[in-house]
Parts: structure tokens; sequence; C-alpha cells
């Protein structure tokens, strides 16, 4: 099993699910990807090499690791910004892909840079922005590397807004792609207009460490991005934001479907499912052909491998028995 992160997350996010994989009979790999924790190699400035984070490059990453482990297939598992990755691997590389599980964001086949349209215009009328071209621009790394009350505290703001501990995340399906219903998103998905990312969860910092997430646990995450930045991370979004490589995946994948066994995992506070108006249904639809359940586990927010481990590795092992 290859397991694939997302952001702003590393390999340590698979921790509480590789011991029950392991013992249902699984091999499991879940490395860095490119950028994060201790991966070398890459150019991780703002003004550096973009292309290296396009996403037909990630999906070479993940290829080339089986190569040099001498892995011929995997049952491939990607989670937030590690979901799409799955999804292209398995698109483009289909021989070395036996499942595909997708967790926390759903694949409709659409890159988001190629949807924007005019909402941002639209977005900013209404005193808001969208994250993923606000992580896009120079200003984000600098706002969260060196965030006033520090990264400890503002990781611990951010994973506790986008989980099931913040009472706030009841999400919803929403009816399209625009600014009126974009707009309904939490702020940490489509913010206000006139604030960075550490300004807009500082207010949403827990009193106490999540049962989920100790101080401990946590202070992995923060030692990491203190070292690299949060700039090789961010270069990713940039990528996916940018038409050019939108335009790239679009014809790299034209009519073709992720034709092996498929499964969506989420956690039901989880706003990740929604906040692309459409991908859901098209994933379950007609992106994927062999689709075998979208689960969505209680008492999850957006980290539900970490938020219920217990409950997402039976999920996956049932899965898996039955392919």
């Amino acid at each position: 099993m290859l397991l694939l992160h997302g952001f702003p997350e590393l390999s340590y996010s698979w921790r509480k699910l590789m011991p029950p994989l392991a013992e249902a009979g699984y091999r499991v790999i879940a490395p860095d990807q490119r950028g994060y924790g201790q991966t070398t190699g890459f150019d991780g400035r703002y003004d550096g090499d973009l292309a290296q984070y396009r996403m037909l490059n990630l999906v070479a990453d993940a290829a080339s690791l089986l190569d040099r482990l001498q892995i011929d297939t995997i049952h491939v598992v990607g989670h937030d910004f590690g979901s799409p990755v799955a999804a292209y691997l398995s698109l483009t590389r289909p021989e070395r892909v036996r499942s595909c599980v997708l967790m926390s964001a759903p694949f409709g086949g659409v890159p988001i840079g190629g949807r924007a349209g005019n909402v941002h215009e639209e977005l900013a009328r209404l005193g808001r922005k969208h994250y993923q071209w606000y992580y896009s621009t120079r200003e984000a790394d600098a706002d969260m590397r060196h965030a006033p009350q520090g990264i400890h505290a503002f990781l611990r703001a951010y994973y506790h807004y986008k989980s099931a501990d913040w009472k706030g995340n009841q999400p919803f399906r929403l009816a399209e792609w625009s600014a009126a219903e974009l707009a309904k998103l939490p702020s940490y998905y489509v913010m206000d207009l006139d604030k960075g990312m550490a300004a807009t969860v500082a207010p949403h910092m827990p009193s106490c460490p999540a049962r989920w997430l100790t101080d401990a646990e946590l202070e992995v995450y923060a030692r990491s991005f203190e070292r690299t930045g949060f700039q090789p991370g961010l270069n990713w979004y940039r990528c996916m934001t940018n038409p050019q490589f939108a335009a790239e995946l679009t014809a790299a994948t034209a009519r073709r479907k992720i034709g092996m066994p498929s499964k969506f995992i989420a956690g039901a506070a989880d706003w990740g499912t929604y906040q692309k108006p459409g991908e859901l249904e098209r994933m379950q639809e007609s992106v994927c052909t062999d689709f075998r359940g979208a689960h969505l586990v209680e008492g999850a927010g957006h980290w539900v491998q970490q938020e219920q481990p217990e409950r997402t590795a039976k999920l996956l092992i049932a899965f898996l028995q039955g392919i």
C-alpha cells in the first residue's frame, strides 16, 4: 500500500493507520512527498522552477519510488492533496495501481486551474477570497511561517478549525461553482479578503490539545515546517491554479477513467467533500468506473485518518479484502 499525505502534513500523518494495515498483512509505505519533511533535490523558492511541482511530476515521484523499491503494483490511498496525486497516478499509470482510495478530497477530473471563471472578482466584491489562490501568492509562505503566534500555535489552530472538534463544521452540498455559493464555506476555505491564513485561524485556537493530536505529535509538524517553510508545499497549489498546468493535465487524461476498484472516505464534518461543487458526483458517476462507495466517518473532520484511525482502518481493510 502506498499512502500519500496532503497539506500541511507529512508522512507522519499516517502513523496511526500503518500498524493496523500492517497487522492485516499489507506492506505499507508512506513517504514524505516532494517538498515536505526530509525530501531533497527540489527548488523550494517562490521564484524557482515551478514546473518541478506540476502534478505529472508528483505522479512520476510516486512511480519512481515504486521502481526504486522494486514494487510492480500497489493499492494507493491519497488524503487531501495526496488524493489528486493518487487519482492521476491511477489515470496515467493504471498498470501500477490495483485499487485507489481517495480521502477528504473527491476527484471529479476537472483541474481547478481551468474552472475559475470570474469567481475571484465576484468573491472580492463580497469581501472574500479563495484559499487555493491565496496559497498561490508570494505572501502566503511568510504569513504562515512567520505567524505572530508561532508555527506551533498556528498549526494547532489550523488543524482544530478543520476538524470535527470545531462545531461550526456542518458541511452540505453547494449548488454550483459561484461566488455566492463558495462564500458559504468556512473562512479557512474562502477567506476574508483582508486576512492571511495566520489571522484567519487565530481566533479558533483551542484551549487545550486535541485528543487525536497531542502537543508532542504537533511538535513533529511544527519542527518540520520551521525548517522547510511552507513554500514547497504551496508550490503544489500554484501549479494546480495555473491554467497552463491545468491544460497539461486535461490533455494527459482526456477520456481516461479510474477503472480499478475505488472508494472515497472522509470525515462527516469535513467541508472538503463539498468545497468543489459537483466533484463528489462526477467522481462516483463518471470518473470512477468501479466505484465501491463513499463513506463519511462520524466524529471526524478533515483529518479523518488521525481523528478516527480505527474506523478508517476498518473501512480500508474491508475494501481491500473485497477486491
